[in-house]
């Protein structure tokens, strides 16, 4: 199923950068977003010819809107389009300022927004086309009380992919929207969230969000979702599990969690 011209933002490291190695290595033509202009032409550069790097700001709507015109300058359509740039926080709810809360939402959320709005007009005109939304398991399963607004933007993430799913399903059942809810990833997500990461008491508890994953795993979660199209995966199945027990009985899940 390679072959297909997909859109990254964030591609200049973590997920995104492993995303983009898997996706080149089968063949797919890239279009990678991000800010950092180095570390990002050392992405591409590693993807060979087919990739194309675009420095942009997803925060800004001009930036996202550039991004899909290089693309289909570069490529004359796109199959793909992965709104994976995000970043964390680690602050609790009573400590948030404005400031933490519209940067949280900015690029967690209203980014993705300007991917959607970006392309989804352009997978209509081509009846096709698959839109994927880089949430976390922290939008469904409050593991972590410092992620605070990070764990509210992917809710808010995911419940906006729900609907334009729902929106277009009648009309365009050919448009995918999904999501993609990782556990914690070894990447430099936690060092690069805004007040850094502090370590609970005794460290992160097994069973309690604290598994992480690599980004190789993570990403070939996300290639068999391009492949093989779903509403929502958990790179870690074991988490679905996780969210059901969450919700079948807030209350004691949350009691248990401090055990």
């Amino acid at each position: 199923m390679a072959g297909k011209v997909v859109v990254i933002t964030g591609a200049s490291g973590g997920i995104g950068a492993e995303l983009a190695r898997q996706l080149a290595a089968r063949g797919d033509k890239l279009a990678l977003a991000a800010r950092r202009e180095a570390e990002l032409k050392q992405v591409a550069a590693a993807c060979g010819a087919e990739a194309l790097p675009v420095v942009a700001d997803v925060t800004r709507r001009a930036d996202v809107e550039r991004v899909r015109d290089e693309a289909l300058r570069a490529f004359g359509h796109v199959d793909v389009w992965v709104n994976n740039a995000g970043r964390g926080i680690g602050r609790q709810v009573l400590d948030l300022t404005d400031e933490d809360f519209d940067a949280m939402m900015a690029v967690n959320v209203k980014a993705a927004l300007y991917g959607m709005q970006a392309i989804v007009p352009h997978f209509k005109e081509r009846g096709a086309g698959h839109v994927i939304n880089m949430s976390s398991a922290l939008g469904r399963i409050p593991f972590a009380s410092y992620r605070s607004v990070y764990s509210a933007a992917k809710a808010a993430l995911n419940s906006l992919s729900a609907t334009l799913r729902l929106d277009l399903r009648a009309q365009y059942p050919n448009i995918h929207v999904s999501v993609v809810m990782p556990p914690m990833v070894r990447t430099d997500f936690a060092k690069n969230a805004l007040y850094g990461t502090p370590i609970p008491p005794g460290g992160f508890r097994p069973g309690s969000g604290g598994q992480a994953q690599t980004p190789d795993q993570t990403a070939a979660a996300i290639v068999d979702l391009i492949d093989h199209p779903r509403p929502e995966i958990y790179t870690d199945p074991g988490q679905a599990e996780t969210a059901a027990r969450y919700y079948a009985d807030v209350a004691a899940f949350e009691a248990n969690m401090g055990r």
